[in-house]
């Protein structure tokens, strides 16, 4: 039985959707016109915005998509798993220049996930298609891969982070591209208005160009960022604390079968637990537990099925000072309710 997290409220997604269509285990390509069969293939909602929209309407949210997808059949597939998920696809502008963003994805057998990408029709969204009233009237908004979005000027993306920080609303961002400086600076301004940059370790170190990550953390905070959770793979999560320091969470050991989605994951479970009221490292304790438990299937929608409650359950055995408190946190919002 699902355990979703009452008082979340409202979120938009706004940012890169794509189609991935995953396969495992490949342990090679077969040459030639030969073939190979496989345990499992799925097609998934994914990308920094989709991914996070499904893991968040699963963890209670209700959660509205704003992007651009093609007019293709991978698009109405696309706004089919979204819906299916809860999450509400309405908003996605439909793009006859390009098609659905995707990409294929063969597992390996120890996870990695080697990726064959077609940048597509999210590239394309424009801020003529985005509701800054509707964006500024929820209580969180994710920027999901905002350099990525080269319809939007840096400009554009500013505003649709100054848009939902004048309504109140809590603002995260997370990026896409393996990152670059001339990304950082695409994204500055929407960093100086976010409460959250929410990058993977690699991904930060190019953004700023420093050798470590302490430095790289810094960089971003002087832009005005309220806090950065840096996802590190099997190492967990390195977080600014609300002292300043900087909290290291250690991973919690699962069985992984696909690493596809865990930073979507991390974010969910991270704004989650905000919105619920948790403190910053309780909140992102439960973005390792979400994180994790993508790990555990194929897909970025793999797992979360049984809501904040499942999260819990794992995160339980290995802190569970911090369990008790987001449960309580749940007691309370449904007492209210």
């Amino acid at each position: 039985m699902t355990t979703a997290a009452p008082g979340l409220g409202r979120v938009a997604a706004v940012g890169v959707h794509i189609l991935d269509v995953l396969g495992r285990p490949v342990a090679e390509i077969p040459a030639g016109q030969g073939s190979a069969r496989l345990q499992e293939i799925r097609a998934t909602a994914a990308g920094t915005a989709a991914g996070t929209a499904v893991d968040l309407a699963r963890l209670g949210a209700t959660v509205t998509c704003y992007g651009a997808i093609g007019t293709d059949l991978l698009a109405d597939i696309l706004v089919a798993a979204l819906r299916r998920e809860g999450a509400d696809p309405s908003a996605l502008a439909r793009k006859e220049a390009a098609q659905t963003s995707a990409t294929i994805l063969p597992i390996r057998a120890n996870g990695e996930r080697p990726a064959l990408h077609v940048p597509g029709a999210s590239r394309l969204l424009e801020l003529a298609d985005i509701d800054l009233r509707a964006v500024a009237a929820c209580d969180a908004v994710l920027l999901g891969g905002p350099d990525a979005l080269t319809g939007l000027s840096p400009d554009d993306v500013t505003a649709i982070a100054a848009a939902a920080r004048a309504g109140g609303a809590l603002v995260v961002v997370d990026v896409l591209h393996p990152g670059s400086q001339q990304d950082l600076a695409r994204i500055a301004g929407a960093l100086g208005l976010a409460d959250w940059f929410c990058p993977n370790s690699d991904q930060l170190l190019a953004l700023t160009g420093r050798p470590a990550l302490p430095e790289a953390i810094t960089d971003v905070l002087s832009l005005g960022a309220g806090g950065v959770a840096v996802t590190l793979g099997a190492d967990g999560c390195l977080l600014t604390g609300g002292d300043g320091e900087l909290v290291h969470l250690p991973a919690i050991d699962v069985p992984v079968v696909d690493t596809t989605g865990c930073g979507d994951g991390f974010t969910a479970g991270l704004m989650a637990g905000l919105l619920l009221g948790c403190e910053r490292v309780d909140a992102a304790w439960l973005g390792v537990a979400c994180g994790s438990l993508v790990a555990t299937a194929l897909g970025s929608d793999a797992s979360l099925r049984g809501g904040v409650g499942e999260a819990l359950d794992l995160l339980r055995p290995v802190a569970p000072d911090t369990a008790g408190r987001i449960t309580s946190r749940l007691t309370l919002g449904q007492t209210k309710e």
